[in-house]
């Protein structure tokens, strides 16, 4: 093991990170994977910070074996896409509830028909069982991650992880019923 990975696994990693040469060309590295995945430079410097937040929060995970580029760069891109994954469900609603409002009568975005999304939004959470609404608001809009969530609500991660997807399923097709009624006005 080199003296680089002795330093990072002895969480004596700030002072690392802040003076070493190295660090640096980790930065950029990270930044241009970020800028490559996500083609948007304000996202990648979003995700490079969350990056090398989360490399202070796992840096007890890297065992050595491999060299540590190779694990930041898997850490970069678990990070890159979970964000994917967040803000690509987060759309699917919107989009579903635009969708639909556009291919109704009047068809106009204005300030009623947003005022119609969010009333269609909340109509459809407001049928979903209480634990499975509880975490869609906690994760999907005020950001919580499940470590946080279970916490929270005193249940299992992988609670947390099923009531998700649960509520997730039954939202799109709560909304896409919502939909074809307004199809058929």
């Amino acid at each position: 093991m080199t003296a680089r990975c002795d330093l990072l696994r002895t969480r004596r990693v700030l002072p690392v990170i802040e003076t070493s040469k190295e660090s640096e060309s980790d930065f950029r590295r990270v930044y241009l994977l970020c800028l490559r995945m996500t083609g948007n430079a304000t996202e990648a410097e979003d995700l490079t910070q969350e990056v090398f937040v989360q490399l202070l929060r796992k840096i007890d995970t890297f065992r050595g074996e491999s060299q540590f580029t190779t694990w930041l760069h898997r850490l970069t891109v678990n990070q890159v896409l979970m964000h994917f994954r967040r803000t690509r469900w987060q759309t699917e609603i919107h989009d579903d509830v635009e969708m639909a409002i556009a291919k109704s009568k009047r068809g106009r975005q204005s300030v009623g028909t947003r005022v119609v999304d969010k009333l269609a939004l909340k109509a459809a959470l407001s049928h979903l069982p209480s634990g499975c609404r509880e975490v869609v608001i906690l994760f999907d809009i005020q950001g919580y991650k499940h470590a946080e969530i279970a916490k929270i609500l005193g249940c299992s991660v992988g609670n947390s992880k099923s009531q998700l997807h649960k509520a997730r399923k039954k939202l799109k097709r709560l909304l896409r019923l919502r939909r074809s009624k307004l199809q058929l006005l």
